[in-house]
């Protein structure tokens, strides 16, 4: 018989830091996250061979008691809850009380703080969760966490780290999703001795994007604001331009904790899926503000998961949001013929960044500069050149409070270039801004003058100083699609009977979702019967697909909605009308004449959306008069 043992404190310590503590970016995410907590506008995150060596988190925040600070590190000791209850009022982003002891369990730990109300600090070391060292400090305010050679002392763990430098890439990333999470919080990042990147903590969440994805994603920004009930939406959406092949981009935060969520991915891809091709995804950096009582972040020791309370309802929130913000924007991908020198990155980032305690302490130095500087009343000014003067300007421009904030050539100083030129998004599409009316509007329309048809595919149309193409399979096939969508949402979908019948074979977790949307099928034209057994007859099919394939888009549609249904609408009918508009469209190589391509241009102007076909291609494309003039050598640069 198996003997049951009582594992010792050290032991559990361990195993419990296996959920918490997974690498040294668990460790930075922690303790960032209690800086936060404490009320910091400043933060410094510093590493060493990827934060396996050292780690260092300093804050300006509120600080640990003296008396505190040995509590700070028992498991399950938290200053953020009191009671269960308070898990369904949670503000702030930590509060299992896990983190310090399970991070002091796997490493030596030295913390050094002080609260505003206390005289000195406290220096606390602590290794392997046993206590060393407890002495009091001068500090300034604020909260300073040295953490070193992480898993020392559990071996396993540290074999199956990555390499330093991958390591610190994903702490490096941890920082930038930081940083976004809180605009209003100036963060620095340094790895080996190098600033690797920082904020200026402006509440400008644009300013943080262009720093860490640079000038082209950043000009490609539309804003989101949102609200809908108790839940508001706000951030930047890219442009269609932007998409990616994973959806490492899709950024989404709620009630400024950083999660991760299928559910709120799939109402944003869905809300793109008209402007982005099959397998794209897009850029997108959404905050989410919402009634905790609606949310449970309680799912596991990372606290990125969580569990939204009607989640039904609030994927629709997301879906409406994404797509009236793209619909209220103009987007016609321009073709430029010539190549333009991209900006330089802000990636590489030297200027000198003071620390967080060091704003407040040289603010005070220069008010007092300032006050020497004045003179008393009988004596003469303060010289203006000489060592005197040398030295205050080299005190002023490396220790100033926003000393390598704001660098001449930095990235700030780019960013501010970048809004004032027109590519700059800052609300509207720069199409708008060029034109009193979108180029797709009934009033843009009577100012058109179609030149022909292109290879039997693209129309050419001369409008302004712009040379329009219009894709006629794209534009068409948009078209389709919005009207089979209008009429499936207005159960006025017309079909088409057949005889004899299509024998479709269900298996039982098929006719259980058949039976579940049987009222989608029958909007889209589908009416069935029973045939006898599994068996089922299919006597009519949408009209407009007749003799398109009708059993495989039957087949195709209930599949994908007993592998994955979605709220709502089902996503997969939505791809199926999109397909049906697709094989009614008329095709390329086929010729229309005039009236026919005038007629397809006014059925477009009236859509919401008539910039993308269902697919995500775009229907029409743009070619200024400038572009054409300056590869004629017209325009010479």
């Amino acid at each position: 018989m198996a003997v049951i043992h009582v594992l010792d404190h050290q032991t559990i310590d361990k195993i419990a830091a296996g959920e918490v503590v997974e690498r040294p970016s668990s460790v930075v995410k922690e303790l960032v996250e209690n800086s936060i907590d404490a009320g910091a506008d400043a933060v410094t995150v510093e590493i060493r061979e990827g934060g396996t060596t050292l780690i260092r988190v300093t804050d300006n925040g509120s600080g640990i008691g003296k008396d505190q600070i040995a509590n700070a590190f028992l498991r399950h000791a938290t200053s953020k809850i009191t009671s269960a209850d308070d898990l369904t009022d949670l503000v702030s982003l930590g509060f299992r009380g896990e983190a310090l002891a399970s991070i002091a369990a796997v490493s030596a730990v030295e913390v050094i703080s002080k609260t505003p109300q206390e005289l000195t600090g406290v220096r606390y070391v602590i290794e392997g969760g046993i206590e060393k060292e407890v002495e009091e400090i001068g500090a300034p305010d604020g909260t300073t966490v040295l953490v070193r050679n992480l898993f020392y002392n559990t071996p396993p763990r540290r074999k199956f780290l990555k390499q330093p430098q991958t390591e610190g890439s994903y702490v490096a990333e941890l920082v930038e999703h930081l940083a976004m999470s809180n605009p209003g919080i100036a963060f620095k990042f340094v790895s080996n001795g190098q600033t690797r990147f920082y904020t200026s903590g402006s509440n400008d969440l644009s300013e943080i994007i262009y720093r860490i994805y640079g000038r082209e994603i950043a000009k490609e920004l539309i804003p989101v604001a949102y609200q809908s009930g108790d839940v508001s939406i706000d951030g930047m959406l890219g442009k269609p331009v932007l998409n990616r092949a994973n959806r490492s981009y899709e950024i989404f935060y709620i009630n400024g904790r950083y999660v991760k969520s299928s559910l709120i991915g799939k109402a944003v891809e869905e809300g793109c899926r008209e402007y982005l091709m099959q397998h794209k995804f897009p850029f997108c950096v959404l905050h989410f503000r919402m009634d905790t009582q609606k949310l449970d972040v309680n799912v596991h020791p990372s606290k990125m998961e969580v569990r939204i309370a009607d989640a039904p309802a609030f994927y629709e929130i997301v879906r409406t949001a994404v797509s009236e913000t793209l619909h209220r924007t103009e987007m016609i991908p321009e073709v430029v013929l010539t190549g333009e020198r991209s900006a330089r990155p802000a990636a590489a980032v030297k200027e000198s960044v003071p620390e967080p305690f060091e704003k407040t302490r040289a603010e005070s130095a220069r008010i007092e500069r300032t006050r020497a500087a004045q003179p008393e009343p009988g004596q003469s000014p303060a010289p203006q050149s000489g060592p005197e003067k040398e030295q205050a300007a080299h005190f002023e421009t490396t220790e100033g409070p926003t000393a390598g904030f704001e660098p001449a050539e930095g990235p700030a100083a780019q960013f501010d270039r970048l809004r004032e030129e027109p590519a700059y998004f800052t609300g509207q599409a720069v199409q708008t801004e060029l034109f009193e009316t979108k180029v797709l509007s009934e009033q843009a329309r009577k100012r058109y003058e179609i030149i022909g048809q292109l290879f039997e595919t693209y129309w050419l149309i001369s409008y302004e100083d712009k040379l329009l193409i219009i894709d006629q399979h794209a534009a068409h096939e948009k078209v389709k699609y919005e009207r089979f969508l209008k009429r499936f949402r207005g159960h006025e979908t017309l079909s088409q009977a057949i005889d004899p019948p299509i024998i479709v074979t269900m298996n039982p977790r098929e006719q259980e979702c058949y039976g579940k949307y049987v009222r989608d099928f029958e909007a889209l034209g589908f009416v069935l019967e029973e045939f006898g057994g599994n068996d089922y007859a299919i006597r009519g099919v949408p009209t407009d697909l007749y003799g398109y394939g009708e059993k495989e888009l039957f087949l195709a549609v209930l599949d994908e909605l007993a592998d994955d249904p979605s709220a709502g609408t089902p996503e997969s009918i939505r791809i199926r009308i999109a397909e049906m508009a697709c094989k009614a469209a008329v095709k390329g190589n086929m010729r229309l004449s005039r009236q026919e391509a005038e007629k397809l241009i006014d059925e477009l102007l009236t859509l919401e959306n008539p910039y993308h076909c269902p697919h995500g291609r775009p229907t029409i494309v743009s070619m200024t008069k400038y572009e054409l003039e300056k590869k004629f050598k017209r325009i010479v640069t």
